[in-house]
């Protein structure tokens, strides 16, 4: 799946337009390296987000094309 995508789908990030800018702006980064919007997302990567002086490191646990809003949190766990 597509990064943009997958920040989307978990809701990590609330829109696919704005995960898309923050890949493009160079903010998004997995596994230690500037990743671009359509990179494909593996179990067990790690994504680390930068916005402001906020960062947030995530680590994909499932990655599924649709998914209910209650079990978003599901597909990955804060490092």
């Amino acid at each position: 799946m597509r990064l943009d995508k997958y920040l989307k789908v978990s809701r990590i990030i609330k829109r696919r337009t704005v995960a898309n800018e923050a890949c493009d702006a160079g903010r998004v980064s997995v596994n230690g390296k500037v990743a671009r919007a359509s990179l494909d997302v593996k179990v067990g990567d790690i994504i680390e987000i930068s916005f402001g002086n906020n960062t947030t490191r995530v680590e994909v646990l499932s990655v599924k094309e649709t998914v209910k809003k209650d079990d978003a949190s599901f597909m990955y766990k804060s490092v």
